[in-house]
């Protein structure tokens, strides 16, 4: 294994899969009341602030990020268009809680329920769409189950589209923001209702319920809910310049308590972290010598752009080491790890990824996979 030494060439975010990361703590952290909690870099997964991360309790409305995650998967692959009308059933329009106020077997478009779903948390929409897009809402359920394994969501089953209470309806905080994370980059073109304050359908217009996006204009999204099994929940996520944060509370103890102690962690975040680029995507980080190859040299780097979240005026402190094979021998193809790349802060790693081959390279003749073998005796 050979191991070199990086210069960092960072990319400062501000102004100008999921890692599992060791939390930062720098100054003090706000008091935050909330049983369960989490503040995180949307770019690093960089944890800024934790409390029962794992923890399983009832999400309430934030179910309806998972939902509108279906929905918006069926709209990319194009099965579906935002202009298909769903007449209501009986049973949607039947549906207790927040709703959109739907008609029973009225035809609404599919952009107006994730609407009413979005903006106004309207249950009735929730179903309409689960009914539409699987035939049930309990096939649906079954859809959104199988989308948490795909995300690595351990810590999450639903019941149903809504969030309405079941024991055996749960998630946490680290699962609701891998899927809030994945949402807002599988379909930034849907993401940005998430961000309206309000929504009129029928003559009635509703207010979205999620109060930090009328106070606090880096707040673009996404989600509130609350039973009395779940208590008051909010997902926020908020952007200054290119540094995004995601915030999680659940089961705090009233509204006016989610709404401070978010903006408490998103302030907080704010002010004492930043978030570097240092590498781009497949930026050669070093060439490294091939053997038995049409030629004799093979640039190594990363598959996707690397972040770094680190305390406010600590970026000097980050070193990069590159640990690789100590020697590489042809036939290589794209994307194959040869190696990997460790960021540090004082001496902890905060950051590691594989590194992989830039290039595709075939093997060389036989003459000169002959005078390669010779060489090798000697390197």
């Amino acid at each position: 294994m050979k191991i070199l030494n990086l210069l960092l060439a960072l990319t400062f975010l501000y102004p100008v899969l999921t890692e599992a990361l060791p939390t930062l703590v720098h100054n003090t952290p706000p008091p935050i009341t909330a049983p369960a909690y989490l503040l995180q870099d949307f770019h690093s997964n960089q944890i800024i602030m934790e409390k029962n991360v794992d923890e399983r309790l009832e999400p309430a409305s934030l179910t309806k990020l998972m939902t509108a995650y279906i929905v918006f998967r069926e709209l990319h692959t194009g099965r579906f268009k935002l202009t298909d009308k769903v007449r209501i059933s009986e049973k949607a329009w039947r549906m207790l809680g927040s709703r959109m106020y739907l008609e029973v077997d009225s035809q609404v478009a599919i952009e107006l329920l994730l609407k009413g779903m979005i903006i106004q948390s309207g249950n009735d929409a929730s179903v309409a769409l689960a009914e539409f897009i699987a035939g049930s809402e309990e096939t649906f359920v079954a859809l959104m189950n199988e989308q948490t394994q795909r995300l690595g969501l351990t810590n999450t089953h639903y019941t149903n589209s809504t969030g309405l209470p079941n024991e055996r309806h749960y998630s946490s905080v680290r699962d609701i923001v891998n899927l809030t994370q994945a949402l807002i980059r599988d379909f930034p073109q849907y993401y940005r209702w998430y961000s309206m304050r309000q929504f009129t359908y029928n003559g009635i217009t509703q207010e979205n319920r999620n109060r930090l996006l009328r106070r606090d204009a880096r707040v673009d999204g996404v989600k509130t809910g609350h039973t009395e099994a779940a208590g008051y929940c909010l997902v926020t996520s908020a952007k200054r310049g290119e540094m995004r944060l995601i915030s999680v509370i659940m089961g705090a103890t009233s509204e006016k308590n989610r709404i401070q102690e978010s903006q408490q962690m998103l302030d907080y975040g704010f002010r004492f972290f930043e978030t570097y680029r240092p590498y781009q995507a497949h930026q050669p980080l070093d060439i490294q010598p091939l053997w038995h190859g049409t030629t004799n040299q093979l640039p190594l780097g990363l598959e996707q752009p690397l972040y770094v979240t680190v305390p406010t005026g600590n970026y000097k402190q980050l070193t990069a080491t590159l640990s690789l094979d100590k020697y590489i021998t042809a036939p290589v193809m794209v994307g194959e790890t040869y190696g990997s790349l460790k960021i540090s802060l004082n001496q902890e790693v905060i950051s590691e990824r594989p590194i992989i081959a830039l290039s595709s390279i075939d093997k060389g003749s036989f003459w000169n996979r002959l005078i390669d073998s010779f060489l090798l005796l000697f390197y």
